[in-house]
């Protein structure tokens, strides 16, 4: 969902906002698997690190992250120097089996094919009696845009989307898939919504970088225009809702 114009400092920036947007839930799901107590964690997808950072106050022996994206480990390397940093595929891991104590992703399966395969991975280098968390997927197909003149850009997005081999709608699969998996007793939820105030203006023109982006062949340019101005009002107004529900999901191997 990120502009492929961006630096590779806003590709970060931005994975640290989606860090942000899903805190408190790491917070309850990390006491769940009890991850301060973890010898060796993997993170699937970790990109440049968001997430890797906030493990580095653990006494965890062995943080590993790995991602298909060489750039991306190259930041990851200057953010989580702590981290065993590894270029490969979801649906390969190049790990022993049973391996690690728990193993997740954070908005991940959205963008993979297979994500069946990718569980599957993640669940043989668990160890017994470990964790794999599916920390947060959208789901494009229950987002809420007002005012009613905003409306359109959910299932525009979705569209956008699914134009980028993307399943706008994985959120809501994710019990399933987890069951289909061999997992038993799997946990669901989803993140809430809360508004005090406006965005900031750096994420307020975050979320357009990614709107123009996946958006501008299925809109006029003067259409999102019109649309940008359109969400600026509304937040100035106090009156705007954005809302896409993210789904979690989690289970002991």
């Amino acid at each position: 969902m990120l502009d492929n114009n961006l630096t590779m400092v806003d590709w970060h920036l931005r994975y640290l906002q989606q860090a942000q947007w899903t805190k408190d839930l790491r917070r309850y799901l990390y006491e769940h698997c009890e991850i301060e107590k973890a010898q060796r964690i993997l993170e699937v997808g970790c990109g440049t690190g968001a997430l890797l950072m906030e493990w580095t106050s653990l006494p965890t022996p062995s943080i590993n992250g790995l991602d298909i994206n060489n750039d991306h480990l190259r930041q990851a390397e200057k953010h989580a120097p702590r981290a065993c940093l590894t270029l490969g595929n979801a649906y390969s891991l190049p790990y022993p089996t049973a391996f690690f104590d728990v193993s997740l992703c954070h908005f991940l399966l959205l963008w993979l094919k297979d994500p069946i395969r990718a569980l599957a991975e993640m669940r043989r280098v668990t160890r017994s009696g470990g964790f794999v968390l599916v920390l947060a997927e959208p789901d494009y197909g229950g987002r809420i845009d007002y005012p009613d003149v905003l409306h359109p850009l959910g299932e525009l997005q979705s569209k956008a989307l699914l134009c980028q081999g993307a399943d706008p709608l994985i959120g809501r699969q994710l019990g399933g898939l987890m069951h289909q998996v061999g997992f038993h007793a799997v946990e669901t939820g989803v993140l809430g919504g809360q508004w005090t105030q406006s965005p900031d203006l750096k994420e307020q023109a975050m979320e357009w970088s990614v709107l123009e982006n996946d958006l501008q062949e299925l809109l006029a340019a003067d259409t999102l225009r019109n649309l940008r101005r359109a969400d600026e009002e509304a937040w100035r107004r106090g009156e705007r809702i954005l809302f896409v529900p993210t789904f979690y999901a989690f289970a002991r191997v």
